[in-house]
């Protein structure tokens, strides 16, 4: 269980602590969806949407598309830590949100604040392992299957942010600085993430460090697929539009989540939330 909040939250004024409880209060269960087969599907097409959304709000004033990114991502926040169980709608809302938002973040250190894909790469890099290892630290586990309190869906979440920039400077930086163009990176990465699906059902690799693996890859591998297909023929890509890409890509996501929620096949299976998740940290998260 989660350590109490510090004496001091509840002697401020307002009582913030006990506020912020009765805001977002605890889950009731897991906050995230089982993995399945569908479940890539809809997180690669996240990312490929996220990817055209965010290039398209970019081609008008970027201010008000910097101001739209912001406000559909704290919306969705809200809404995800609103409820107190996995709601397919709430959760890939902000899923959507964050492939939007953290394409945003990720594309402004580079044009504005001057910073090199390689450099934003190595810069997300470290803040997902950074992420990785204090959540780990602090609850033992990186199991999907332990989303069960807010301070787990923080930590969640907080990965999924990181994982979404890197990803974004990571395909940038293999179509730009290396030379790959678009179609070359999304074929690469669809190989990468072949390997933690081979190796986790061959060769027996640890489920959850192939998850996060794969997770990880799917970023730029939608997001170059997405930038192949909508991006400039003289950018290497086949001129469809950012915009079509969008619309496209976001009914296509309205429909499975729709198909998710009705039936309900994603929903994870109950589990002791009085288990300490430090004693089984290899807990598989398949």
């Amino acid at each position: 269980m989660p350590a109490e909040p510090p004496a001091w939250l509840d002697r401020d004024l307002g009582q913030p602590g006990r506020a912020a409880a009765r805001l977002f209060p605890e889950p009731l269960a897991a906050k995230v969806p089982e993995i399945t087969f569908l479940f890539w599907v809809v997180k690669i097409l996240t990312t490929c949407g996220g990817e055209a959304v965010s290039d398209y709000l970019a081609l008008g004033n970027r201010q008000v598309g910097a101001v739209v990114e912001a406000g559909l991502f704290v919306i969705a926040l809200v809404w995800q830590f609103r409820t107190r169980r996995y709601v397919a709608a709430a959760y890939w809302s902000l899923a959507y949100a964050i492939a939007i938002f953290g394409t945003g973040v990720s594309d402004a250190l580079h044009l504005f604040v001057g910073i090199p894909y390689g450099g934003t790469t190595l810069l997300w890099s470290v803040v997902l392992a950074l992420v990785f290892w204090l959540w780990y630290r602090s609850e033992g586990t990186l199991s999907i299957h332990s989303v069960v309190t807010r301070r787990r869906e923080a930590y969640y979440w907080a990965v999924v942010f990181a994982t979404f920039a890197l990803g974004t400077a990571l395909g940038d930086f293999t179509a730009s600085v290396l030379g790959l163009g678009y179609l070359a990176s999304g074929i690469m990465f669809f190989l990468i993430i072949l390997i933690p699906a081979v190796a986790w059902s061959r060769f027996e690799l640890n489920a959850i460090a192939a998850f996060w693996f794969a997770y990880v890859v799917t970023r730029p591998l939608g997001a170059s697929f997405a930038d192949y297909i909508g991006r400039k023929q003289s950018l290497s890509g086949l001129g469809f539009g950012s915009g079509r890409i969008a619309v496209i890509v976001t009914v296509a996501v309205a429909c499975l989540v729709v198909y998710l929620a009705i039936t309900r096949h994603d929903i994870q299976r109950p589990v002791g939330r009085d288990a300490d998740p430090r004693m089984t940290p290899q807990m598989p998260a398949r």
